[in-house]
Parts: C-alpha cells; structure tokens; sequence
C-alpha cells in the first residue's frame, strides 16, 4: 500500500470514530508529537498501542481490508500494559475481513453503530478447515445455533463471543460499522490462523510522510529512552 493511501484511510478513519466517541490522546499524536515522547510513552510501543491498517496482503484494501485502533492491550509474558485487550475496528461495506481464529484469543465483537456487522462463522476442524457442524456461540449472554457459515447479523448495539478455533469472517451491510473489540491479550504477531495464507500487515510504499504512525511503524521510526 502506498502511504499516501494509508494517510488518506487513517484520516477518513479518525474522523469517523471520533464523530461517534472521544479517541485515547495517542490516537492524535503525529510524528512530531511522538519525536517529543520519552520512556514514558513506552507501553503503547510493547503492548501495540495505536494505528493498523491490514489490507492482508492482496492489494484490494476496499474488497479484503481492515482499519483498527487498539486502545488497550497488554503483551503475552504480561510486563506491559493489562490483561485484556479493547479496539476500534471501522468495517465499510462489502470490505471482508478473510476467514481466521485464533488459537488463545476469546473477544466479544460489538456493533457500536452504523449499519449491520454480518459475520459468518465455522468451528476448526482438528486440521483447522472449516467444520460442517452446527455453530453454538452466545450473542449478549444468550446462547444460539447456527448452521455452519450462516450469516449471524448483528446490529448497533448487539454482539457475540468468539472463543479459540471457531473461524469467523465479516463485513458490514449497508453503512460503515464501527465495530469494537473487547478480548483477552492481542497477539498479532502468534495468535492468528488464517484460512487461506494471507499478510497480516502491509507492505508500504513511502511515497509520502506518515500523518500518523502505525503499530507497524514503531520499530523502525521509534526507540524511546527508558
């Protein structure tokens, strides 16, 4: 992805969530206020703190996409930050998240508002594909069964609990969603099992300066004093 386009989706990004709720003070931060940081900002670096833009690899960020800000996480040897994890995801419609789960990770998806979150979701099989059995899962404290990659719509204000190995992909129906994500500790770099091999991170053209840093971004542009 060219940074330039990153630019334009964070920004595009930033604007919609914070219409809609106030954003952590270093989800504004640009590099400049981040050239002012010390060791006191550190945490936000191991714990992952920040922007993310994925477009998995494929070149097609509109169709296979993702913009996420983590407002909370702590790190898997638990020295950093806390023992859950909270983000922002902004889902646009006909943008799919791809098929995945994860192996330790349990998260409640939430529709905080826009149009309608559809997920569609499958249980791993021992050689992680996708199961042909009936899907249990629970949405707001209730449980429900699904048949196996059946739409499960969720909307403003709805949500559900993914545990490890249930396989889920998504997207938004209608308007943009802004979908939050409450679960145990984030681990992008361990914890994700995708379907079909895809990038969980883009690789990106500096044909610009950045407007905001990714997570991404933090080892090569950051090294606070500690």
């Amino acid at each position: 992805m060219k940074r330039s386009e990153i630019n334009t989706i964070l920004q595009q990004a930033h604007d919609f969530m914070t219409a809609r709720l106030p954003l952590p003070p270093f989800a504004h931060w640009s590099p400049e206020d981040w050239a002012q940081r010390g060791s006191e900002a550190q945490t936000i670096l191991d714990a992952q703190l920040g922007w993310d833009i994925t477009d998995f690899g494929l070149g097609e960020f509109g169709r296979t996409g993702l913009t996420l800000l983590t407002v909370r996480n702590g790190t898997p040897d638990g020295t950093a930050g806390t023992p859950y994890a909270e983000k922002l995801l902004l889902v646009h419609p006909d943008q799919i998240t791809p098929w995945h789960f994860h192996w330790r990770k349990t998260e409640d998806i939430i529709n905080r508002g826009g149009g309608t979150l559809e997920l569609r979701l499958a249980q791993a099989t021992p050689e992680e594909t996708l199961a042909d059995e009936p899907v249990r899962v629970r949405t707001d404290g209730v449980w429900r069964t699904l048949d196996p990659q059946a739409p499960l719509l969720l909307a403003p204000g709805e949500s559900v609990t993914l545990p490890p190995y249930l396989y889920h992909t998504f997207t938004a129906r209608g308007q943009s969603v802004l979908v939050g994500e409450v679960s145990s500790v984030n681990d992008d770099a361990t914890d994700n099992r995708f379907l079909q091999a895809v990038g969980r991170f883009p690789t990106i053209e500096e044909d610009a300066a950045p407007w905001r840093y990714l997570v991404g971004d933090y080892a090569r542009h950051l090294q606070l004093g500690r």
